[in-house]
């Protein structure tokens, strides 16, 4: 369940929008009966993104998302990434780090490359990888990681994640 103020029919069609094979299942309504005032608002949206199936609630501002959940795209392509990054930050979106953004909504995204996990998980100590951060093989690698660059090294090769905000 992801719970908004009172945007989850809007958020819904936002994300079905972005992902292909998605579609909006149900919209259900506030029945008025344990809250008068929301009579005929929009209660929960049920949809389906590539598969997976979600449902969102205009349960009120009591909640908020936070980084402690995401939800993780495996990308093939840097095209892939480009894409998903560009349609989840449109209209207020924000980079975070490492891959991470956060969508107009605030719900966080790790848009990464799939092999990523794939070498993390041969290596969950990080010794291969260090922490996505690690400064990659030459010097002209090596200054754009100072420089903020997110990296995977994989076969003593550095691919472009995305910029993180170096503190």
């Amino acid at each position: 369940m992801l719970w908004f103020d009172n945007q989850a029919e809007e958020a819904a069609n936002f994300y079905v929008s972005v992902f292909k094979n998605s579609k909006v299942k149900q919209i259900t309504h506030y029945a008025g009966e344990e809250f008068p005032e929301k009579k005929g608002q929009v209660m929960t949206v049920s949809f389906e993104l590539n598969g997976q199936e979600f449902t969102a609630l205009n349960g009120g501002p009591e909640f908020k998302f936070t980084e402690a959940v995401s939800f993780v795209i495996n990308c093939d392509t840097q095209e892939e990434i480009d894409y998903y990054w560009e349609k989840l930050t449109a209209g207020g979106g924000k980079e975070v780090q490492c891959g991470w953004l956060a969508d107009k909504y605030g719900l966080s995204w790790q848009v990464t490359p799939a092999k990523f996990f794939a070498e993390w998980a041969k290596d969950p100590a990080g010794t291969a990888m260090g922490d996505a951060r690690v400064v990659a093989d030459d010097e002209a690698r090596s200054r754009k990681a100072r420089e903020g660059i997110c990296r995977e090294v994989t076969n003593a090769r550095a691919v472009t994640f995305r910029h993180f905000s170096a503190a």
